[in-house]
């Protein structure tokens, strides 16, 4: 008796975006079924990698992550560097620390500053997220926006308390909108209609539904991305249609599991081994819900993740 393979057509297709410019653009999205099913559709761009760069030193971080990457981390447009040379980034994301108004409370000035620095640092996209502070992240972002001009940029979050001002800096100066929700199919599609409602054409977003690590609401966060997917490709749902984007670096390594070390639980194993592990096997995760862009951290992580995305997209 022969087989059959059950193979399911989808309707629509998910929107390309292009980061960066010249050269250095990047496209992501464009697939037409679900991640890595070629057999049902096409997938002509595999999810790419954005390396973290801080623009201040980061406190508290584990010590298998700070003997990762070395001297580097006081040094943003250094870090930049070494994430595209040495570890083969497709995209940098700056996260802008220093700005958080509990923290450095840092001028949007000198943060748009050090953004312009990455930016002619390296030849590839960048992408800029601030703290999550709505009011802070609305001066910093736009300033961001007018300094650097001569690439497309990723800003964000734009959420539903910022998304009119970061969305309108975006139009004046041709950038790229993040739109952050919370783990929710309707909120992320609400804010993608009120943004092409003000004029940002659909190709200039980029949609952050904001996810869990593994063990601390991956599966939920999963759920989410895959809905979003099936309604862009079965119900062809235009508002749904823009690729995705999961900043998970900081979401893994905020992990119990992947902070304490042998002193604190000697039954866990190596450290070194299992935070990296545990970054990895999210960022899996996520490409099989349909990430476009995965925002990683550690540079053993990535190059475990780029081996699977490789192996899934050669089938």
């Amino acid at each position: 008796m022969s087989f059959t393979e059950p193979v399911k057509k989808t309707n629509g297709t998910i929107r390309e975006v292009t980061l960066g410019s010249g050269d250095g653009a990047y496209v992501v999205g464009g697939e037409t079924a679900l991640p890595f099913h070629t057999f049902e559709g096409t997938m002509p761009h595999k999810p790419a990698i954005a390396m973290e760069v801080f623009d201040v030193a980061p406190e508290g971080w584990p010590a298998p992550l700070v003997d990762a990457l070395g001297d580097v981390l006081a040094d943003p447009v250094a870090w930049a560097r070494a994430c595209v040379d040495t570890y083969g980034a497709d995209m940098i994301c700056v996260q802008l620390a220093s700005t958080d108004p509990h923290g450095n409370d840092a001028d949007p000035e000198q943060a748009a500053a050090t953004v312009r620095a990455v930016v002619d640092a390296v030849d590839v996209p960048v992408v800029v997220y601030g703290t999550g502070n709505a009011e802070k992240d609305t001066e910093v972002l736009k300033k961001v926006a007018e300094t650097v001009t001569d690439t497309v940029l990723g800003l964000g979050p734009a959420t539903e308390d910022n998304y009119k001002a970061i969305t309108a800096a975006a139009l004046g100066y041709g950038h790229v909108v993040i739109m952050e929700s919370p783990i929710d199919v309707n909120m992320a599609k609400q804010l993608n209609i009120l943004a092409t409602q003000m004029g940002l054409p659909a190709d200039r977003i980029l949609i952050d539904p904001s996810i869990g690590a593994v063990g601390y609401g991956i599966e939920y966060a999963y759920t989410v991305m895959e809905r979003l997917r099936l309604a862009a490709l079965n119900q062809n749902d235009s508002m749904t249609q823009m690729p995705m984007i999961c900043n998970l670096g900081k979401e893994a390594w905020r992990a119990k599991e992947a902070r304490v070390g042998l002193d604190e639980e000697p039954t866990w194993g190596d450290h070194a081994k299992r935070g990296v592990l545990w970054e990895a096997t999210t960022a899996i995760s996520l490409t099989m819900s349909g990430a476009d862009v995965l925002v990683m951290r550690h540079p053993e992580a990535v190059r475990l993740v780029r081996t699977a995305i490789d192996e899934l997209a050669a089938g």
